[in-house]
């Protein structure tokens, strides 16, 4: 066997070469922390349903708990023809489908195009779309999340799963919203604000309240606004563990705060490492946040953020010049993100990342600006940063079209959404994730997974696997109907449009020359060309 990719000495991490994460141990299937295996009933599961059995036997079934309704039908996949790019060149529309979405589905090029006149109108139009996703229905991703239980429960609840019950059904969520959803920016958005505020779900209790962290945190401020994003965070129960802020006390004179949320706040979170403060800012700011921690009790307190006065530094604090004054208790944290959430630093540090991840790895200065200019006009209202963002001429230029190498997830998903493929999102999936060291919330350094294409390019062996196991149907838990997919692109022609998002060239039309729609499409998905986007 190939061992998993490991980075050179010039692609070393900030806080060490990235290692590759853990896998979960085998042969964990849905089961209560008590051992118990079958079917997956947790209390709340049995309570509610032998609640309405009880008080309501002789009502219709559409009272009942989802748990006792029939299986609903799997909504309907669109069928063929299909329309394709029929330009040389990548143009704006497919483009704009490449960046803000993890690729189209064989569908989505012709239903983005239906939205204008013209490329710039219909890609104007799908900005919109993607910048409001609570004006699309999601049928089909809501279908495939419909029995991951887990990703609704509250953090005491979550306490009573496997741990790495949990994470399959984390992992399992992000991969089937991923593939299904229509809502795609605020996917991509969703794994961009993952590596921002990086929590590894194998340390401590993070196993148990990273679930948390990703809806309330991080999905529900995906698009929203970033000071309430970043309060969200500082707040929240996986963060509070992952960067030990639960044991950031000065109950006297002698004890030492705890430095390690507070300096990656301003150096990962909000300033970035030129930012402008010192050593000094980094222990005030721990001062300030001192007494905030995670209740560890039982039953259904555990799990939640408290404050302890007692443990609180109220001493008066100067963070970046600004005084905070001597007795304010918990006040102190909401100075600090005020202090923060909008400072200039940390609008160039957000605009180059966005940049970095929708236009280039070394993203052009202009682009840089506006953005940061954009963030500080709204107030930090994501939004109008991303709007600006997208009508930059440096994201809109011909040279930045397929010019960003995929991260294997993106390529992962990509590839699903590009054949169509039905599948479960499980362990399988997971598992090629973990051989190309990108496996969802099992990054180990705190900066999360690197945006840029270096780290990645000892991935590509990984790559032509899935491919092939993809295209040929020998990834378990995926289907793929590879010549159904060909008639309805309209032929060999059609589906290499669809899958590089221009006309082949000669020379690709070449080397991909097969008779077996299988083997075609898998030599597709393994070439240069769908490595990027």
């Amino acid at each position: 066997m190939v061992p998993a990719p490991t980075p050179g000495p010039g692609e070393r991490r900030r806080r060490g070469a990235a290692r590759s994460p853990r896998p979960p141990p085998a042969g964990c299937g849905r089961r209560r922390r008590d051992g118990g295996g079958g079917v997956s009933w947790t209390r709340r599961r049995l309570l509610r349903a032998a609640g309405v059995v009880a008080l309501g036997a002789g009502a219709g079934c559409d009272r009942l708990p989802p748990e006792l309704l029939p299986v609903p039908r799997p909504p309907p996949l669109p069928r063929g023809p299909f329309a394709v790019p029929e330009g040389a060149g990548v143009g704006l529309l497919r483009h704009v489908l490449d960046r803000l979405s993890f690729g189209p589905r064989p569908e989505d090029y012709g239903r983005a195009r239906a939205l204008g006149d013209d490329d710039e109108e219909a890609a104007e139009r799908f900005i919109e779309e993607q910048l409001h996703p609570e004006g699309l229905d999601d049928p089909h991703a809501d279908y495939a999340l419909r029995r991951l239980e887990a990703l609704d429960d509250p953090p005491g609840m979550l306490f009573e799963y496997q741990p790495e019950v949990l994470l399959d059904e984390l992992t399992r969520g992000t991969l089937l919203r991923a593939v299904w959803s229509r809502r795609q920016l605020l996917e991509v958005m969703v794994r961009f604000w993952s590596d921002h505020f990086n929590v590894d779900a194998s340390k401590g209790d993070c196993k148990w309240l990273k679930a948390h962290d990703d809806r309330e945190v991080i999905r529900r401020h995906a698009l929203g606004s970033f000071p309430e994003l970043l309060r969200a965070s500082a707040l929240s129960p996986a963060m509070l563990w992952y960067l030990d802020g639960r044991q950031n006390r000065r109950r006297d004179a002698e004890e030492r705060p705890n430095e390690n949320y507070a300096r990656e706040l301003l150096e990962l979170h909000t300033l970035g490492v030129d930012g402008g403060y010192d050593q000094r800012d980094v222990m005030e700011v721990a001062r300030c946040l001192t007494g905030w921690t995670v209740r560890s009790e039982q039953l259904f307190g555990k799990g939640r953020v408290e404050f302890r006065r007692d443990w609180h530094d109220d001493g008066e604090k100067v963070v970046l010049g600004r005084r905070i004054p001597a007795g304010l208790g918990e006040q102190d944290l909401e100075r600090v993100l005020e202090i923060v959430a909008l400072h200039p630093s940390t609008a160039r540090h957000l605009a180059t990342k966005l940049c970095r991840r929708f236009i280039a790895d070394q993203p052009p200065a202009d682009a840089v600006g506006a953005v940061a200019d954009a963030f500080l006009a709204s107030g930090g209202a994501l939004r109008p940063t991303l709007r600006t963002l997208f009508r930059t001429p440096a994201f809109r230029h011909p040279a930045q079209r397929r010019s960003k190498l995929k991260r294997p997830f993106r390529f992962v998903v990509s590839a699903l959404r590009a054949t169509a493929a039905r599948t479960d999102g499980g362990r399988a999936l997971e598992h090629a994730l973990l051989r190309m060291g990108q496996a969802p919330f099992q990054c180990p350094t705190p900066d999360g997974y690197p945006d840029e294409a270096g780290p990645w390019l000892g991935t590509l062996l990984w790559r032509w696997h899935l491919a092939a196991d993809l295209a040929l149907n020998r990834l378990p838990g995926s289907r793929v109907d590879a010549a159904a997919l060909r008639r309805g692109l309209g032929g060999v022609e059609g589906l290499l449009s669809h899958l590089f998002g221009r006309r082949p060239k000669a020379e690709e039309r070449a080397a991909l020359a097969s008779d077996d729609a299988a083997e075609l499409l898998a030599l597709a998905l393994a070439s240069p060309a769908f490595q990027r986007h």
